[in-house]
């Protein structure tokens, strides 16, 4: 069961004290109270926390469900966009408003791009979440060899950028920028790790996803993963607004940061 699902068990549950309140309870005080020289009955605090409660559920499982959600970031896959530790917001308007729970679009707001940041829903269990980038569109040929991208025919071009020094455990690994169009964004490959070379069609309604952490992601040339259908796309990542791998301390550098 995950927040959504909570969230709207309470909603429901405040919703069903005030309703019974309204049909019955309120007109029981009220006839109680039209006796004459008898005190008056409050309301109940169960009540009193519903009504209260009620708008902030409402006004959370909106903006949770149709505009951004909190995700943290469980591990390196995604290095060095995104680092272990790192708490981003994800917009869930990106690609489509979606009924909360039932996960039915009710409208397309926009269509995923190659090189996006995506929270998806993994396939083989979708009430788990991964985070990877965007690389092949339906109907795309995707060849990777010797941790280079060609993409129906085409190479990615590729520049070095230098070696990782901000630990985590990979200082020293090469750093390059990838490039799609005019959009560059870094990824790494972690020395001491087999390439996974890989070559498929994506079908239709699916994508292909790879962590920017080339030699130390499961993503989808891995079975445990494999394409992802539209349906399980959750939203575009968007913005780190926080930095805390616990029990450490934050880094204050990395909050506010673009995702690209």
């Amino acid at each position: 069961m995950d927040i959504s699902s909570l969230l709207l068990i309470g909603f429901a549950a405040a919703g069903a004290v005030i309703l019974a309140d309204i049909a019955y309870f309120k007109p029981r005080r009220s006839s109680a109270g039209a006796v004459a020289g008898a005190p008056a009955i409050e309301e109940p605090t169960l009540v009193n926390y519903a009504r209260a409660f009620l708008p902030v559920i409402l006004i959370v499982l909106l903006v949770r469900s149709f505009v951004f959600e909190p995700f943290r970031i469980p591990s390196a896959s995604m290095m060095p966009t995104l680092v272990d530790g790192d708490f981003i917001f994800v917009e869930k308007y990106s690609y489509g408003l979606r009924l909360p729970l039932f996960n039915t679009k009710l409208l397309a707001t926009g269509e995923p791009r190659r090189g996006d940041v995506v929270v998806f829903r993994l396939p083989r269990d979708p009430s788990v979440d991964y985070i990877k980038r965007l690389i092949g569109l339906p109907g795309d040929h995707i060849l990777v060899r010797d941790n280079r991208l060609i993409i129906n025919g085409s190479p990615i071009p590729l520049a070095p950028d230098g070696l990782y020094a901000d630990g985590y455990g990979f200082s020293g690994s090469p750093l390059g920028v990838e490039r799609f169009g005019r959009t560059g964004h870094e990824v790494m490959f972690a020395p001491g790790r087999s390439t996974t070379d890989f070559e498929t069609t994506v079908p239709p309604g699916h994508y292909f996803f790879m962590g920017d952490n080339r030699n130390d992601s499961q993503d989808s040339r891995f079975p445990q993963v494999g394409f992802v259908p539209e349906e399980n796309l959750v939203g575009r990542a968007s913005r780190i607004w926080l930095n805390w791998d616990f029990p450490g301390f934050p880094r204050w550098n990395r909050i506010g940061r673009h995702i690209q």
